[in-house]
């Protein structure tokens, strides 16, 4: 039975099926043009075979070629990274709409008939709603904004001490003259095959001695997220940024040391700018790991301070009848990594390409 909708769900109801109306008439375009564009090379490709580039029509086809044409503006490559990105998002898209969705509608149909229907479903808030707290909820669901500004406190500062102190040590790399400079510098990469549920009894052991000799207590609390993370993200971090500072000028650097510049300045007011996009390119990888991370964050912080990766499990419930409100709080937690990504992918590529080839 459908229940009156409200204020809020009667605009949502108003907004999601246009939205659903507009994507449907991208994925009508996107078959047609597709369908065009194999049309024109096929067409093409019989003109050749039949005429041999002889008649009129193969002179008139020479000064407008649209197979040509076609290739020139890269549509073909277009229209495929533009099919993968439909295919990678299609689970994505089911995600948003079953979490507007009434329960009894969602468990009775497939996501896609919304799409197919956007005006004759019962559109809701109501697992939002739930997520937030802002009805009559179980305790499961509270605390989501606690979960969220927990997940930040572990985010963010073990994304900014890997970057910091794997630029130092691949500046030191690249840049320094000290003994032993490649064997360390192999030993890191090394450590990258090293799984970091191997480590996870020793590291505990090693952060129990700590509590009971030096009474150094970090299990349980947020710097003992931090120090795991940071420290499994080191190896990468440094294989990274070393390999994009020796696409960096040697020249400019050794000018400014004749300048008089000691070896902090050129790191900080020289290398460190010039090294933006690849410090990007790990600070978005690392975010991400950081940010979806579960095992990590339960065993080293605990239920106490949980995070939300940690409340999404929770609202699934003991039996998974909560699997709506799953959606919600999920898109809820994936829009953070996509503002961090959406900010910094101009980084992105050049990061991750610069020193691959000298």
């Amino acid at each position: 039975m459908k229940t009156t909708p409200n204020g809020l769900d009667s605009v949502i109801g108003l907004i999601l099926p246009v939205l659903a109306l507009i994507l449907g008439l991208a994925v009508a375009a996107f078959i047609v043009i597709s369908i065009g564009v194999l049309l024109i090379k096929l067409v093409d490709l019989v003109i050749r075979l039949v005429t041999g580039g002889k008649t009129r029509i193969a002179a008139a086809q020479h000064k407008f070629n649209l197979a040509a044409w076609v290739r020139n503006k890269k549509l073909g490559t277009t229209l495929m990274l533009v099919f993968l990105v439909g295919i990678w998002s299609i689970p994505t898209l089911g995600l948003i709409i079953t979490s507007f969705r009434a329960k009894d509608e969602a468990t009775a149909s497939g996501w896609w008939e919304a799409i197919l229907n956007p005006f004759g479903q019962n559109w809701s808030f109501g697992a939002y709603e739930h997520v937030l707290g802002l009805g009559d909820v179980t305790s499961n669901a509270t605390g989501m904004g606690e979960a969220l500004v927990n997940t930040l406190v572990v985010t963010i500062p073990a994304t900014i001490l890997p970057i910091l102190i794997a630029a130092n040590a691949a500046y030191a790399f690249t840049f320094l003259e000290f003994k032993g400079k490649e064997l360390y510098f192999s030993i890191l990469v090394g450590l990258m095959v090293i799984p970091l549920q191997a480590a996870l009894v020793p590291i505990l052991n090693a952060m129990k001695w700590l509590n009971k000799n030096m009474h150094i207590d970090l299990i349980g609390d947020f710097p003992a997220a931090w120090i795991v993370h940071s420290a499994f993200a080191l190896p990468l971090a440094i294989y990274i940024f070393r390999n994009y500072m020796l696409t960096l000028p040697v020249a400019l650097i050794e000018a400014a040391r004749v300048d008089g510049a000691s070896f902090y300045q050129i790191f900080w007011r020289m290398v460190m700018p010039m090294s933006v996009p690849a410090l990007a390119s790990f600070a978005i990888f690392q975010f991400l790991w950081v940010w979806n991370d579960y095992l990590i964050a339960f065993i080293f912080v605990g239920e106490q301070k949980p995070v939300m990766t940690y409340k999404i499990n929770l609202l699934l419930g003991q039996y998974g009848d909560g699997w709506l409100n799953v959606t919600a709080a999920s898109f809820m937690s994936l829009m953070v990594p996509l503002i961090v990504f959406f900010s910094l992918q101009r980084f992105f590529v050049r990061g991750l390409t610069a020193g691959a080839v000298k």
